[in-house]
């Protein structure tokens, strides 16, 4: 799985550029790592043990090049719901599991399947995330004191209202400063860390103007230790998974949607191409070690990955040089971190979540009204309201119906004959009495997969296209992919109606897949082997030798698509 060759050709130069590329994206870690760790009701060593450990860790085993893995924003509510229905240390069992089911995705290939999702229902669930980020953020904000951590949306703005009488006007001022500093930071000057700027700039001026006035890291959750914790194993009991097996499964399948889309994005940025189900086995390895020494679930992050990318990183190495570099910091500069203050968190948050918050996608997909409208504003409720356990597994339901809805749409009956002067067969929207020759022969052209979702509709569809007369069926099945046993059901009552009435039905084009299903079902045999033809003149031309016309016809002549019928 270690893919050395993703080193060849390596430089001093690239070197280089790695370790530029990977002090930048560590320095912006730092501060991500550990607002995500204390929005999500952890400490916030537990986000930087995350962004070491996870971030070296998927750049030695993952599929993509530049990816940068650590906490990210999206995890947040289902982390946050864990500790307070069950602990910090079933959340790190979750995360454990979640690692577990992320390498067996990438192991059995599954990473191919992620791009079924539909956008309507990613959207959904991210704006949702944004909003239940942002909100979160409103106490710290405004510094109030005395809340209790709910895990639903309306219980946490009851709590805030309850608390407005604390507000800290301290905080508020601290607050907005570092807001403004990382908006104008990011606006014009974008090769600098915005977040790192606003956290610096705010703490000193809360130090300098407001000491003692405000919560900090260190009074809120303790002081920073300034070391890694010891490797301990959590206790794993049945009862335990049995219990935690639903989040684990959200976390890993968020983390792998949200893993391969920033690796999707490092690609559109390098014009690489990473490797789904290696990157989801990286990604299962690092969730399996972090939980180990107390780090929380990570997955790529697209903002970290991009700014890797732009700040020049040539190879896995940039994310290395990453974690390290957020060890360094944790060793060497943790008890100044303890005296950060909230506020000064609280913007950083806020923007992440505004960003990840695809405002623009969610508003066209509304002005469209049609199903996708729907599923997404169901979706973005569901994960503000209730929960996102219960989002994803919605999202993850209407994904199928509306993937079994798209293909059944795609899926085409059209009824042909043989057109003299083209030479070539045309589509028939209707045949008249002086085509009555043709009704003896009857040829469908059979376009999409014949599965649960479609097979009804082709069943129907073949009922009212073919000739009541029909004498021979000439099935086109050169366009149809693949079959399941609902289809070939379908395609075994329409061969029994024909025989039924003294005809015969004839395929042609029959791919490897829907011949492999027939045969194990025994419907190849009922047809007849020799029934069964690569081309549509063969079976044209079978058909014409077997059936007494009005008129006597010439032989067809030609391959798949053109013909020429000659009256003698």
């Amino acid at each position: 799985m270690l893919k050395l060759g993703r080193f060849n050709d390596y430089s001093m130069e690239k070197l280089r550029r790695d370790l530029i590329s990977g002090c930048i994206v560590g320095v912006i870690a730092i501060p991500l790592g550990m607002a995500f760790a204390i929005a999500s009701g952890v400490k916030p060593e537990y986000g930087i043990y995350t962004s070491i450990i996870a971030g070296i860790l998927v750049s030695i085993f993952g599929g993509s090049k530049y990816q940068i893995a650590g906490p990210t924003g999206a995890f947040i509510p289902i982390l946050l719901g864990i500790v307070i229905s069950y602990g910090y240390e079933n959340l790190l069992i979750a995360g454990f599991l979640a690692g577990i089911i992320l390498f067996l995705m990438g192991l059995f290939r599954l990473g191919g399947l992620i791009r079924f999702i539909p956008r309507p229902v990613t959207i959904g669930f991210t704006t949702g995330i944004a909003v239940t980020i942002f909100s979160g953020q409103i106490s710290n904000f405004l510094g109030l004191t005395g809340l209790e951590n709910h895990e639903y949306f309306i219980d946490k703005m009851k709590e805030i209202f309850i608390h407005l009488d604390t507000i800290n006007m301290y905080s508020i001022l601290v607050a907005v400063i570092g807001l403004i500093l990382i908006i104008v930071t990011n606006k014009f000057l974008p090769k600098i860390p915005g977040a790192l700027v606003g956290l610096i700039g705010s703490s000193i001026v809360a130090a300098i103007f407001f000491p003692d006035q405000l919560a900090t890291i260190g009074s809120s959750y303790g002081e920073i230790p300034h070391q890694l914790p010891s490797l301990q194993f959590p206790e794993i009991t049945w009862e335990r998974i049995k219990l935690l097996i639903g989040p684990a499964l959200v976390i890993a399948m968020l983390g792998s949607i949200e893993s391969l889309l920033s690796a999707v994005v490092a690609d559109e940025l390098t014009g690489s191409k990473h490797n789904s189900n290696r990157e989801l086995m990286g990604q299962g390895i690092a969730n399996i070690v972090s939980p180990l020494f107390g780090g929380i679930p990570a997955t790529g992050a697209v903002a970290r990955t991009a700014t890797n990318v732009k700040s020049g990183a040539a190879s896995p190495v940039s994310g290395i040089v990453q974690g390290l570099v957020v060890l360094v910091v944790l060793l060497l500069l943790a008890p100044y971190a303890s005296n950060i203050p909230l506020a000064s968190m609280a913007p950083i948050l806020m923007v992440v979540a505004w960003n990840m918050s695809e405002m623009k996608k969610f508003a066209q997909i509304l002005k469209t009204k049609t199903w996708d409208a729907i599923i997404l504003v169901i979706i973005f409720l569901l994960t503000i309201f209730v929960d996102l356990t219960t989002a994803v597994g919605v999202g993850l339901l209407l994904s199928m119906m509306i993937f079994v809805k798209r293909m059944s749409e795609l899926h085409v009956v059209s009824k042909v004959i043989p057109e003299d002067t083209n030479h070539r067969l045309v589509t028939a929207q209707s045949l008249s009495e002086e085509e009555d020759d043709y009704a003896q022969i009857n040829i469908c052209n059979i376009d999409g997969p014949l599965f649960f979702g479609s097979a009804q509709v082709f069943e129907k569809a073949i009922q009212e296209v073919v000739h009541p007369n029909t004498k021979i069926l000439i099935l086109r099945l050169s366009k149809v992919p693949y079959m399941d046993t609902s289809g070939e059901t379908s395609l075994s009552h329409i061969v029994q109606s024909i025989k039924s009435s003294g005809g015969m039905v004839l395929v042609s084009g029959l791919q490897d897949q829907p011949r492999e299903v027939l045969k194990k079902t025994g419907l190849y045999d009922e047809i007849g082997e020799s029934q069964f033809y690569a081309h549509t003149v063969d079976a044209i031309n079978v058909a014409l030798s077997k059936l007494s016309l009005n008129e006597d016809r010439k032989a067809v002549k030609g391959e798949d698509d053109e013909f020429r019928v000659t009256k003698v």
